[in-house]
């Protein structure tokens, strides 16, 4: 019976501010989505480049991940958003936001698919170049497939790290889950029913993600 009484109690709190919750969820979902387009296109290339046996490829891939990866998210999203308006590029926190979280992942994202493409070993390329293949097909008909399944395990990872990183676009007002909690706390002063309840709800689509990649990691274990 006391675990129904504050069940209904923390029910009474939080039930009239579950939708500005859920529209919150459905936006980080929208910059999540955005993320991991950005962070998989460039990543491929940043890869690409780092892989490359030309020092004019891998110097700036080099350059790019070692930068990424040795400042805070937070300081790439205030550059973004706050730097290049002196140099007269203007963009809206989602866009911003998007493009800063996703410049982020994609030097991780780089990383994970280059220790991919390393564990192919040589003689299949060489292989298929014998067949007469192109450098474009071999990799996209038979190294890329291949890479795909070692890398999705640590790509899963990167997809749950995407979802949780959006918290700090609420810095750049960007009205997020977080920043919604924020606002709902202020004015209800309840912080402990609506923080437990975004945690719940960043756990619930992470979980989603995770349990989706899982899948797509077996059918890969299957095919392969």
């Amino acid at each position: 019976m006391r675990a129904v009484s504050l069940f209904t109690e923390w029910w009474s709190v939080i039930h009239g501010y579950l939708p500005l919750l859920l529209r919150a969820a459905w936006l980080v979902v929208l910059v999540t989505g955005a993320v991991i387009l950005i962070s998989w296109a460039a990543g491929l290339l940043v890869a690409l480049c780092r892989s490359s046996d030309s020092r004019f490829f891998q110097f700036p891939a080099r350059f790019y991940i070692w930068f990424i990866r040795g400042t805070p998210a937070l300081v790439q999203i205030y550059i973004v958003y706050f730097g290049l308006p002196q140099f007269g590029v203007k963009m809206p926190p989602f866009l911003a936001g998007a493009i800063a979280l996703g410049l982020n992942s994609a030097a991780y994202v780089a990383e994970t698919i280059r220790g991919g493409l390393l564990s192919i070993p040589k003689g299949q390329r060489e292989s298929a170049l014998a067949l007469g293949l192109t450098r474009w097909d071999a990799l996209r008909r038979i190294i890329l497939p291949q890479v795909t399944r070692v890398i999705i395990p640590s790509i899963s990872n990167e997809v749950a790290s995407a979802i949780k990183n959006t918290s700090l676009l609420s810095t750049i007002t960007l009205m997020e889950l977080t920043l919604q909690t924020e606002v709902i706390v202020a004015t209800t002063f309840r912080p402990f029913e609506f923080y437990i309840l975004t945690a719940i709800i960043y756990l619930i689509m992470t979980s989603v993600c995770l349990a989706a990649l899982r899948r797509v990691e077996l059918r890969f274990a299957l095919r392969y």
